[in-house]
Order: C-alpha cells, then structure tokens, then sequence
C-alpha cells in the first residue's frame, strides 16, 4: 500500500536508531575512557595483581555496556510515549491489558512477545512468553477486517499480496495515516531469492483502520493494544518481535489449500512452511529460521 508510510517511517526509525544507539556509544566510550586510564596507572603493580584487576575491570566493562543498552530501551519507551496516540493507548489499555495478563498468569511487562497470522482464518495470534519459561503462551486474538490478494507470498511491487513466511518487526510509527503501525520486514531474505529482482516492493505493515492493499489491519482498537504491548517488549529489551505469517492454520494437513493442489511451485513453498509452523506447534517454541541459497527455510532448534 503504503508508499504515504515511507518517508514518515524512516525517519522515525533513523531518529529512535540514532538516540538508542548514541546512549549506548556515548557511555561506553566514557567507561572505556576511564578504565583504560585506570588500567596504565597499574602497569607498575605486581602481575599478578594487575592481570586479575584487569579481567575484573573489563568484566565491569562488559556489565556497563549492558546497563547502558537497558537505560537506552527504557529512552525507546519514553520517546514514543511522546506521541499523542501512544500517551492515549497506554491510558486508555495499559491498566486493562494488566488485568487480562495477570488473568492469564502472564508478566506485564511482557519481556518477550510473538505474533502468528493467518490470512485464511483473518486472525492475528498475540503470544507472550515468560521470563522464567523457554515456551510461549497465547494471549489473544485480534480479527483481521479487510484483506486483499489470495493466498501465497508477495513476490512483486503491486502485486496486491500480503505476505507469507518468517518476518520481525523493524519499525514502529506512532504517526501512522492508519492510527499506529508496525512495519514488518519484508522483503526478507528468502523473498529476495524467490521474488521479482529489483521489484519486490515494501512498506507492509500491520496497523489500525479497517482498509488495506497488502497489509494486516486490526482497527484502532486492536493497533493500541498491540502498538503497546510491542513498545514494553522493546523497551524490555526484545530488539526483534518474530511475526509469522501464514496461509493457513495447516490443521488439517493441506486440505484448506485443496483449490491450489495443482500449483506445485505454491504447495512446495507451503510445505516448507508448514514445518516451522509444525515446530511451534509441537513445542511452543520458536525455530531458529535460515533461508537457504535456493531461497527455502531451514528450521534449527
């Protein structure tokens, strides 16, 4: 769709790269700085003693980036609350969204969040996972209201299609044109290999409103909820929310893709996907995904 996003998004996302990772430089240079002076003045003290001091002084070191990075995920939260919409939708949902987690035995903050979609069901999956726990647990569910294409992956600019396959969130627009958005990255890796060279488009986000070419709308309501809980993912330190998007649930082997079975370069593509889909599944962990040179996944644990 969404060529009205363009502009706009990248310079909100090079102005919140640009803060989060100037903290970060600006207290890791001062730190290195001043232990590395620290460090010349011990060079008369016996071996011993300076070669521990040393690795303790670089352990600080590493701890300090650490707590610098922690300090610029908290300045992620505390810009985008800036923006009107956002201030609105954590006053009009964060203590709501507090109540249904704990309802579910669920962290607010979540410190790690997963979104599924499934464009034959129109339905996004909210997962959260929990701190002490390597597995995730459904959240909620938000309707898809408007929808375009069918099914299969987006393979070209135009082409109408949302797409399919293993995808993050890479940016966040608290000025979208469709209330909030989160811009997915696609086109990824294996879409680079598969789709149109040179024309594969972009701009695919999900969003509020109820209209779309391309992209994943849950209306306002919905976007305020998602928007939210994926700022405090971030801030919480989760720099990549993996959304995976589907054709199906895949439930019943390949059965709802029936009308498609003589399309065997669309089944083969399914098929590939159906196993990371079948991993989370069974486990309720995500694959680590790879794309191959041929443009295929490969799913590790």
């Amino acid at each position: 769709m969404n060529t009205i996003f363009q502009s706009e998004t990248i310079w909100l996302n090079v102005v919140n790269m640009i803060l989060g990772l100037g903290i970060t430089i600006l207290f890791g240079v001062i730190l290195y700085s001043l232990l590395n002076e620290i460090i010349g003045r011990m060079r008369d003290m016996p071996d011993c003693f300076t070669h521990e001091t040393n690795y303790m002084i670089r352990m600080l070191l590493c701890l300090a980036c650490v707590f610098a990075h922690e300090i610029s995920a908290q300045d992620f939260r505390i810009e985008q609350k800036k923006y009107i919409r956002v201030k609105n939708a954590y006053q009009e949902k964060e203590t709501s969204l507090k109540q249904s987690l704990k309802q579910a035995k669920l962290p607010y903050p979540a410190s790690e969040i997963y979104i599924r979609i499934f464009k034959t069901e129109q339905t996004l999956e909210l997962w959260v996972r929990c701190q002490d726990s390597d597995s995730f647990q459904i959240f909620k569910e938000y309707k898809i209201c408007a929808s375009s294409g069918e099914m299969g992956p987006k393979r070209r600019q135009g082409d109408g299609q949302v797409p399919e396959g293993f995808y993050w969130v890479e940016g966040f627009n608290p000025t979208s044109n469709f209330h909030l958005s989160l811009k997915i990255n696609y086109p990824n890796e294996s879409d680079r290999i598969l789709g149109a060279k040179g024309h594969l488009g972009g701009d695919i986000f999900i969003h509020g409103n109820c209209v779309t070419i391309g992209c994943i709308p849950i209306t306002d309501d919905g976007i305020k909820e998602l928007y939210l809980l994926a700022v405090e993912a971030r801030a919480s330190g989760q720099e990549r929310i993996p959304v995976h998007i589907f054709p199906t649930r895949f439930k019943d082997g390949m059965r709802e893709l029936q009308s498609y079975r003589e399309n065997k370069r669309l089944n083969d593509f399914w098929e590939n996907l159906k196993v990371g889909y079948n991993y989370f599944e069974k486990n309720r962990r995500l694959p680590k995904v790879k794309v191959r040179n041929d443009g295929t996944y490969e799913y590790g644990k």
